[in-house]
């Protein structure tokens, strides 16, 4: 430590990545980059990174074990990292081979179908809810195209 700031070590290239949900580990790996959606947009994590913690929304994670690049579909949770290792507790996540493109598809087209009645005036309709299944219909989408 120097003048009161972490400093990353001289040659660490990894960091430990764990993403848990609720039912199991989903990755327990040394990767080289991650990106996450946290609760104030997308960001970026290098090995020694200033250690914090956020929440996290709706999104996708990428990361990356050299030149092998991963994707996730993830719903809300928390992200500590702290310079050597990051922890994701994620509600739900999905690897892009998990995820079923046909079910996704039909939830967001319920999900679009809900905004739809919603905009047209249709009071028992829960906009919040509505906006979150989609977001999290298009992720999936998303990342399922990209574990193709």
């Amino acid at each position: 430590m120097q003048d009161g700031r972490v400093m990353a070590e001289v040659g660490v290239t990894t960091f430990k990545l764990e993403i848990v949900t609720p039912q199991r580990l989903i990755v327990s790996d040394e990767v080289t980059e991650l990106m996450a959606p946290g609760a104030e947009g997308y960001f970026g994590v290098l090995p020694g990174h200033i250690p914090f913690i956020t929440t996290m929304d709706i999104g996708e994670i990428t990361y990356w074990r050299g030149k092998d690049e991963r994707h996730l579909a993830v719903t809300w949770g928390y992200i500590e990292v702290q310079g050597d290792k990051v922890i994701v507790l994620a509600e739900t996540a999905e690897r892009a081979e998990e995820i079923d493109a046909a079910r996704a598809e039909r939830a967001r087209e319920r999900a679009e179908g809900r905004l739809h009645d919603w905009g047209a005036g249709d009071e028992r309709i829960d906009f919040t809810r509505a906006e979150a299944a989609l977001h999290r219909a298009l992720t999936r989408l998303q990342v399922a195209v990209k574990g193709r």
